[in-house]
């Protein structure tokens, strides 16, 4: 099946990776095969700040704070579109230097995550995450990015 990854910039800074485009598209690819969707094809990666964020948090989920990554899954639709999912540079960015991670790294993360809920997995009751964290865990690895459940040392 072939995906239609669209990126949108409503933050610049976002440009400044070397390689974000292809990395992040490859990661929401791979989120998809392994999620074995075969309800859609397309989704919207928007690569914005922690304002848009903290606005759509509290439209959308009553909490007036910015958060690190949303999914919108749109509803059934002729062009089998999937949905929208929204990372906040500056959460990220502080995410990944707290973790010792690159910027791009924890990205790439975040768009499994939120390609990962587009396709119905969650990780509210431990049952669910039974199911959606390990599944992030191999895609991620399968793109060279260590287990971000495991307990540091």
């Amino acid at each position: 099946m072939t995906f239609s990854i669209h990126l949108e910039f409503g933050d610049d800074r976002w440009r400044k990776l070397r390689g974000l485009r292809s990395r992040l598209t490859t990661a929401a690819e791979l989120a998809l095969r392994r999620g074995k969707t075969h309800r859609g094809s397309g989704l919207t990666l928007l690569l914005t700040d922690d304002a848009r964020l903290r606005a759509l948090n509290r439209d959308f989920r009553g909490k007036d704070k910015p958060t690190n990554v949303l999914s919108f899954p749109a509803q059934e639709n002729a062009e089998r579109y999937l949905g929208d999912v929204a990372i906040a540079f500056g959460v990220a960015q502080r995410e990944a230097k707290a973790g010792s991670k690159t910027l791009l790294a924890h990205a790439t993360h975040l768009t499994v995550h939120g390609v990962l809920h587009l396709l119905g997995f969650d990780h509210v009751r431990p049952r669910d995450a039974s199911a959606m964290e390990p599944l992030e865990t191999r895609i991620l690895a399968e793109l060279g990015i260590a287990d971000p459940y495991r307990e540091a040392a």
